[in-house]
């Protein structure tokens, strides 16, 4: 089985940057589809940041493009997610997920079965 272990997460100041960490054991990062998703109190989870298995490509929801950068280090087993100009509406709990293969929608929960326990981010004005 795969699991996923979070780190990283913290309070900031807005215009301030945070780096997530997610390890991945029991399976190789390059054979995995993963994602970072959000979710705000009275919101629902969102989507964040999609990266596809090797040869990789990343998509990401338009608030943050341009701000945030998702990555991979496969010697590391690690997904990682570069948050950059942070504001304070990225506040939430950030979640790490992760699927075999490329799932066909990746901005639904529904197509992870593997998730992390949640990191929380905190920015301040």
């Amino acid at each position: 089985q795969v699991q996923l272990l979070e780190s990283g997460g913290g309070s900031v100041q807005a215009g301030g940057s945070l780096r997530l960490s997610c390890a991945a054991s029991g399976y190789g990062v390059y054979s995995l589809s993963m994602a970072w998703f959000r979710q705000a109190p009275g919101k629902e989870r969102e989507v964040v940041a999609h990266i596809t298995t090797f040869p990789t490509t990343t998509t990401y929801t338009d608030s943050v493009k341009g701000r945030f950068t998702i990555s991979k280090d496969n010697s590391k087993n690690t997904l990682y997610l570069q948050m950059n100009s942070l504001k304070p509406e990225d506040t939430a709990m950030y979640y790490c997920a992760a699927a075999v293969g490329n799932p066909p929608s990746y901005a639904r929960v529904t197509q992870y079965p593997y998730w992390g326990q949640g990191t929380q981010v905190t920015v301040s004005s």
